[in-house]
């Protein structure tokens, strides 16, 4: 996993919050996986993989809607700091297209 943390001394902020969402995915890819084994139904186990999916987005946009409103916003007071949380920012969503 690349680090490009400019400014060492960021507190980063937390996202613990994500932590039951993130924990709640797990268990429907446990149960996903148990569909598999079971021999279930194609498309219930395309629903339930749908809805991980889903679940996942939003866990990937809540975290990135913390990292906009706490990391790039901080960074705003050293120009150097701000292009480089921009670069970062257009990288991710450049990422997140693919």
């Amino acid at each position: 996993m690349e680090e490009n943390n400019i400014n060492s001394n960021h507190k980063h902020p937390s996202h613990k919050k994500e932590l039951a969402r993130l924990n709640r995915a797990i268990g429907q890819l446990q149960g996903i996986k148990k569909m598999i084994e079971e021999q279930r139904y194609c498309p219930e186990i395309i629903v339930q993989l749908k809805a991980v999916r889903s679940a996942i987005k939003h866990i990937e946009s809540n975290i990135l809607k913390t990292h906009l409103e706490n990391c790039v916003v901080d960074s705003f007071s050293n120009p150097e700091e701000a292009k480089q949380k921009i670069l970062e920012i257009k990288n991710l969503l450049d990422k997140m297209q693919n």
